[in-house]
């Protein structure tokens, strides 16, 4: 992302929209890659009783892969999350000038160039609250959608 974001940042109609742009392509692969492999790892014994029965693919699919994959899915939300953040900050980084005053990272640099330390700390403290708030955030959504029926979720009673 550091190599691209220049990129972005000159063919982006908005600076805001080029920083979306940067957290979203490093966001997407970990999702994508962990529901490619939740979507590989559905229980083979399951794949054989939807066989047997004579269900179509696309049942197969909506009815056993997809909910299989759901818990890798949530997985890879939540690396995304973080992901995105640091896209976000490297992103304003390389958007330097351009990007002024658009939003916390550009505030981290700024107090850095003009040794503003307690500017600095209060940027740092800030998107490290945010990056925290997003781990909780989709740790949360995936707590709500498993706690149901996932053995990740189910509480443990000894």
């Amino acid at each position: 992302i550091v190599a691209i974001a220049p990129l972005i940042l000159i063919y982006a109609p908005t600076t805001q929209s080029a920083i979306l742009i940067c957290a979203w392509i490093v966001a997407f692969f970990p999702v994508l890659s962990n529901t490619a492999q939740g979507l590989k790892s559905t229980d083979h014994n399951l794949l054989n009783l939807f066989e047997l029965y004579g269900a179509s693919r696309w049942q197969t699919l909506f009815l056993l892969k997809m909910p299989s994959a759901l818990p890798y899915f949530l997985a890879g939300l939540r690396i995304a999350g973080g992901l995105a953040l640091i896209a976000a900050v490297v992103a304003e980084f390389a958007a330097g000038s351009a990007g002024a005053g658009s939003g916390l990272a550009f505030r981290l640099q700024e107090a850095g160039f003009r040794l503003k330390i307690p500017r600095l700390f209060s940027a740092l403290l800030l998107l490290s609250a945010t990056g925290v708030v997003i781990f909780f955030c989709t740790s949360m959504i995936s707590h709500l959608l498993l706690r149901r029926w996932h053995e990740s979720a189910l509480k443990r009673e000894n």
